[in-house]
């Protein structure tokens, strides 16, 4: 496991660079995908564009204007918090500061923050600066919707982001009541059907205002998604961010956290003897309440890809790793479990493929995006039978909040599929 960039220098090339200790594993992937979706949605946009299926926006724009008073201080103001916090960050990376309680903190360098302040203040008003007009003029100008790429990126990284810990909170209820401000300020911590829902609110409302076909932009948005998710749930498994499956009891693992078959009566050995983690976990160290399933990994695989212990995950769940002294992340799953982070990956991948190839086959505008929700909505339900999640107790067999979503996600795809053909039909 690689809960941050600090393990994976360590582990590939030897070497202990303090200051990568603050580039979080999960937000690495992250960051990543969103690359990725970005350039997935462009080339798709591009390609409506040509087919005459999106029209540019024309819009009125005034050029040559120096740099207001405001726009000086808001870019200081950014440029500050970024030295004070980021590059105050790095410059102490070296003192064994804790990354997530040093952001939150009112800690950081004061220096560098007023270096950088005065840097991206001066950087804004250079770049007004160099197309100032003596008499500034209002020009109209059109915008193709795939130059709002990144416009709709960072309304997608910020509800993004918001929704998805909104729901996390909603899922763990009484976590949340125990320590509200602990659960919103975590890293760790977020649903992402949450932060669909709500980038997607955020996306349409873009969308309709910049005068973008929601269904042409829904369409080329479906693989860009699912592209995004199967990258980050690779950052999710390299992490250990805690998005894993439930114990496979055919396996058992030893004090440094390595996996192996499990002989008759060991598993429930092990059930006896982790019986505090598993109380922190699913609530119970009750054996015959514990999730479990017996899937033994066929010859050509290896035995991770159905049991695995993230030793060292991000968020120090489990036991203690013997041996393992002065780290910060030194625990192990003691019940080896399923990898369904590893899953949802490959998932992703063989969605992502077969979008790209119907995206010619499937005309109707809107449909594509359908179907990536039914088969979104699929692959999550089926996950969720062996994922370790939070559980409505009170509703008739119990499901989790994502199974409940993802079913919904699978119905209105079929509705938005049928409804995209039958429409097709009407109009021609």
């Amino acid at each position: 496991m690689y809960p941050n960039l600090y393990y994976f220098f360590k582990d590939a090339f030897g070497v202990e660079w303090e200051w990568s200790r603050f580039i979080n594993s999960f937000g690495f992937f992250v960051a990543i995908a969103f690359f990725a979706a970005a350039y997935v949605l462009t080339s798709d946009l591009k390609r409506k564009e040509k087919k005459g299926l999106l029209k540019p926006l024309e819009e009125k724009q005034i050029f040559g204007q120096p740099a207001k008073p405001w726009e000086i201080a808001l870019n200081a103001v950014l440029g500050f918090l970024f030295g004070y916090k980021i590059i105050g960050a790095f410059l102490k990376a070296n003192d064994g500061i804790n990354p997530q309680e040093f952001i939150f903190s009112s800690d950081g360098n004061f220096g560098a923050g007023l270096l950088l302040a005065l840097l991206f203040g001066w950087l804004k008003w250079y770049e007004k600066n160099k197309t100032k007009m003596a008499k500034p003029e209002e020009r109209i100008i059109r915008i193709w919707p795939h130059e709002r790429v990144g416009d709709m990126t960072m309304l997608a990284a910020f509800f993004g982001f918001l929704g998805a810990k909104l729901f996390h909170n909603f899922e763990n209820w009484s976590d949340f009541k125990a320590d509200p401000i602990g659960s919103l300020l975590a890293f760790s911590g977020l649903t992402f059907y949450g932060g669909l829902i709500c980038a997607a609110a955020a996306i349409i409302y873009y969308a309709r205002k910049k005068k973008i076909s929601v269904r042409h932009l829904a369409d080329a948005f479906g693989p860009a998604l699912i592209l995004a998710y199967a990258i980050g749930r690779i950052g999710c498994q390299v992490s250990g961010d805690g998005d894993w499956g439930i114990p496979n009891s055919a396996y058992v693992a030893d004090s440094t956290g390595t996996v192996r078959l499990a002989q008759p009566g060991e598993f429930s050995q092990s059930v006896k003897a982790s019986s505090q983690y598993l109380l922190g976990e699913f609530g119970t160290n009750d054996p015959v309440k514990v999730p479990n399933a017996s899937i033994k990994a066929p010859g050509f695989l290896p035995e991770w890809m159905v049991a695995y212990t993230y030793p060292h995950n991000v968020n120090s769940v489990g036991v203690k790793i013997a041996g393992c002294e002065g780290e910060e992340h030194c625990s192990y799953l003691p019940l080896p479990v399923f990898p369904t982070p590893f899953y949802e990956t490959i998932a992703g991948l063989i969605i992502f493929l077969i979008l790209i190839l119907l995206r010619k086959r499937i005309k109707p505008a809107g449909a594509l995006f359908g179907v990536y929700l039914f088969f979104n909505g699929l692959e999550r339900f089926f996950v969720e039978k062996i994922r370790v999640n939070t559980k409505y107790e009170d509703l008739p067999f119990q499901p989790t909040q994502a199974e409940l979503i993802s079913l919904g996600l699978m119905i209105i795809g079929i509705f938005i599929l049928r409804y995209a053909y039958k429409s097709k039909k009407t109009e021609a």
